[in-house]
């Protein structure tokens, strides 16, 4: 499945955040997992079922009380590039959609 343009915008977003916050802080936010993923969606690639069941785990895991927090509070926390990395809420709300 290719990413609906709300999903590429925000993984594009996050790619954009975690360089600026690379240049301050030796923290940028994500893994290279996540930038990969980011990467991908920004692009419009396909989408595997697999990856798709990846993303699903990755926002069950990584929606807490502090994560939505941190998130809702600075869209430049580690949280929030993280999260937005993977598609944010409109990437939690494509891939179940799709599954």
């Amino acid at each position: 499945m290719r990413p609906p343009k709300t999903v590429r915008d925000t993984a594009r977003s996050a790619l954009e955040r975690r360089r600026e916050r690379a240049a301050q802080t030796q923290r940028p936010g994500g893994t290279l997992v996540g930038v990969a993923r980011a990467r991908d969606l920004a692009r419009g690639a396909m989408i595997p079922h697999a990856t798709l069941q990846r993303m699903r785990s990755f926002f069950a895991r990584h929606d807490t009380p502090a994560e939505r927090e941190a998130r809702r509070k600075d869209p430049y926390s580690p949280a929030a590039i993280a999260w937005d990395l993977w598609g944010g809420d409109a990437g939690r709300r494509w891939v179940e959609r799709v599954l």
